[in-house]
């Protein structure tokens, strides 16, 4: 019988975290069942090392986009720069991009007018978005039905979801999966459970966001994604099926969203 195969669907291994040992990192999620990583910029700065890592590592596939922390970017020349780097055959989606209303690190309304543009760019390059919410659903679903009903068929994933059951509901009806990562281990994470159980796994990718959000045991420390295995289990357990059967539609959906070829 062949062991389960993960693909982490947001992972920073780009991130300075990993800068002593990222070989080893790597080796680790592929000891741990990850073969395949998609490792998505934040900024016009961190692109070309995004890309770098994919075109060394064929398990790593690259995301281009513009944080909403770093909206003033999206200029018109910022936009020219993503729009080349899109067209890498090594980058597999817009992102990550969206809305920040916790933080607020840029004007909500420069925040809005980047995240159109990058998702009319995603429409004009027909690939996926992961997008990113804090403290703006509604501002975040406004965007994207305008964008759907501009754009069908809309794909995307909702990185580290942590809206309601509508929120939830609404994406997946648009045809957007949900980001599912360690905080589905976490005590006060019931209402993320509520909305897993309520979508089930045909809905759902898996994702690290590491160096980020370790799920428990691990929580404190810094993240990776061989730790994949850990959130799988956890959701196997939640929805009560084998996790070789999370593996395998989780691994299935990632697939189809970001049109990855067959391992």
């Amino acid at each position: 019988m062949s062991r389960p195969f993960f693909i982490d669907t947001h992972c920073h291994l780009d991130d300075e975290a990993f800068a002593a040992d990222r070989e080893e990192v790597l080796a680790r999620a592929q000891a741990a069942g990850v073969a395949v990583c998609i490792v998505p910029a934040v900024s016009l700065e961190n692109l070309p090392a995004v890309v770098a890592l994919a075109e060394r590592h064929p398990g790593i596939y690259a995301a281009v986009g513009i944080h909403p922390h770093a909206a003033a970017t999206c200029t018109p020349e910022g936009l020219r720069r993503l729009r080349a780097w899109a067209r890498h055959p090594r980058v597999v989606a817009i992102g990550e991009i969206g809305l920040d209303f916790y933080r607020d690190l840029s004007p909500r309304e420069a925040q809005r007018a980047a995240f159109r543009a990058q998702l009319e760019l995603a429409g004009e390059l027909g690939l996926p978005v992961i997008l990113h919410q804090r403290a703006a659903a509604s501002a975040l679903l406004e965007e994207l039905e305008r964008w759907v009903a501009a754009r069908p068929p809309a794909r995307g994933v909702l990185h580290a979801f942590s809206g309601d059951l509508g929120m939830a509901r609404t994406a997946v009806a648009w045809g957007f999966a949900l980001g599912i990562g360690g905080p589905l281990t976490y005590r006060s994470a019931e209402g993320l459970r509520e909305v897993v159980r309520a979508v089930g796994l045909p809905a759902l990718v898996l994702e690290t966001d590491a160096p980020y959000l370790p799920p428990h045991p691990h929580r404190g420390r810094r993240n990776e994604p061989a730790y994949l295995p850990r959130i799988a289990e956890a959701l196997a357990l939640l929805l009560q099926v084998p996790t070789d059967e999370v593996a395998r539609q989780t691994t299935e959906n990632a697939r189809r969203l970001f049109r990855l070829p067959d391992r």
